[in-house]
């Protein structure tokens, strides 16, 4: 039996559905002076107009909002124990709301008082805050369903979503450290300007520590959809926020690891060891990996500008993607001796030039897609390739047309090599339960979990 109310609070409306007596609530935003998308977010959200240079696409963080661990805990937990699990959530609350409306700024950040940045500070709170909030899904125990995490969403069209789960919390914790890897591998990828005056450039060790980064991110959205998805009911998957959708995790992890592949063939590049083939398998790869990534994340109902700009970012790459896989596959193809060969090659490193050009358009759409942003001057791989792929292709083919009638050259270009994808996430697992909890005064008598469910929304 369950009950659906709506009704309307401080300009607000709140759908409420009462299901296994278990109270679930979403706000959706009336248009009200008291609480609009620009002033949410824990009381200090703000859309964003301009992101500045944009070289790793972070999504709208999600930010937490405060919420009370005394009322629902305080005849369950010992006094100590909640006022530790409250102190940690909110120094998290606090330190993510001002980190919010800089996260997909382009500037460098500057150092805090103890020397970190605002973005390394930020992770090791949501490190320090999981090991004691996982100790609310001890088995045995119905602490999970006891509060409501309220967590404000930028890709979804509503406000707050806020779950009577920690499950639901947890999962939130795991997106937003992702999201704060992304944040540091842009960081790192923005060039500098060179010393001599000339061409902006990046820096080995930081190309080289962006992979890693890259590999964190999807190592825990990989974890989010291994062991915590899992863990939540059918009904409970339907009412996340989309941003938390199965399918965004799974393209934000995928995105990750494309980025960190398209690092790995800028390396390659620049080394005089790496051969074609090996330059042709990272950016076939590549391809495969923002395919996936764009298959998930079409599949999504992400309407508004955040949602609209990560569906243009993740096309942008894949088609950027395609460029370089057929240019190294042009150039092996035309290291054949056969006419067929020479004609496959022409017809590949067309179709490079073809969609170099349609990547551009995309990436101008991209930054032009509020919130506003700007490509960094280029560098690396496509500053390379961007340079080689238009000259190599006039002259391969005014070579080959030279040699053989227009007949011989293929129309359309021959299908990619297909490679077994070799970059994986990181295994991150969740960590142990604090010690805290294993202390026996810290949990009083608690009743054997009921067959409660989290209803939706």
């Amino acid at each position: 039996m369950f009950l659906v109310l709506n009704c309307l609070f401080l300009g607000k409306r709140f759908k409420l559905l009462l299901l296994s007596g278990v109270l679930v609530y979403k706000l959706q935003d009336m248009g009200c002076l008291v609480s609009t998308p620009q002033d949410t977010a824990g009381g200090n959200r703000k859309r964003q107009g301009n992101v500045g240079e944009v070289a790793v696409f972070v999504p709208g963080y999600r930010i937490p909002k405060p919420v009370d661990f005394s009322q629902p805990l305080g005849d369950s937990l010992s006094k100590s124990l909640v006022e530790r699990l409250s102190a940690l959530r909110t120094r998290v609350v606090v330190m993510a709301a001002q980190e919010a409306p800089t996260a997909s700024k382009s500037r460098k950040r500057t150092a805090t008082q103890h020397g970190g940045s605002t973005v390394s500070d930020l992770q090791q709170a949501l490190e320090d805050y999981l090991p004691v909030l996982l100790g609310l899904l001890k088995e045995g125990s119905n602490l999970q369903y006891m509060v409501h995490f309220i967590w404000v969403n930028q890709e979804d069209e509503a406000e707050e979503t806020a779950l009577p789960n920690a499950w639901y919390e947890v999962l939130s914790v795991l997106h937003l450290m992702a999201m704060l890897s992304l944040s540091q591998a842009n960081m790192l990828l923005l060039p500098n300007p060179a010393a001599d005056g000339y061409q902006p450039k990046g820096s080995e060790e930081s190309r080289r520590l962006s992979i890693d980064i890259f590999l964190r991110a999807a190592g825990y959205l990989d974890c989010a959809l291994k062991h915590v998805f899992p863990q939540l009911s059918p009904d409970l998957r339907r009412d996340l926020p989309v941003d938390l959708a199965e399918g965004a995790l799974r393209s934000l992890s995928l995105q990750a690891l494309g980025q960190g592949v398209e690092i790995q063939l800028g390396m390659a590049i620049d080394s005089v060891k790496a051969t074609l083939a090996v330059k042709r398998r990272l950016a076939c790869e590549m391809v495969k990996y923002w395919q996936q990534a764009q298959e998930n994340i079409m599949r999504l109902p992400l309407t508004n500008g955040w949602g609209e700009k990560h569906k243009l970012f993740v096309k942008w790459k894949h088609i950027e993607a395609k460029a370089a896989a057929y240019y190294y596959h042009g150039l092996i193809l035309d290291e054949g001796n056969t006419e067929k060969s020479h004609g496959m090659a022409v017809a590949a490193l067309q179709a490079a030039e073809e969609f170099l050009k349609e990547s551009k358009k995309v990436s101008d759409a991209f930054n032009k897609s509020p919130p506003i942003s700007r490509n960094p001057p280029l560098w690396g791989t496509m500053k390379y390739l961007s340079e080689k792929i238009p000259k190599d292709t006039s002259s391969k083919v005014r070579i080959n047309r030279d040699l053989y009638t227009s007949e011989k050259i293929m129309e359309t270009a021959p299908a990619l090599p297909d490679f077994a994808l070799a970059l994986k996430p990181d295994d991150y697992q969740l960590p142990p339960v604090d010690p805290s909890w294993n202390d026996h005064e810290t949990m009083k008598a608690q009743p054997v979990a009921s067959q409660r469910t989290p209803g939706r929304m």
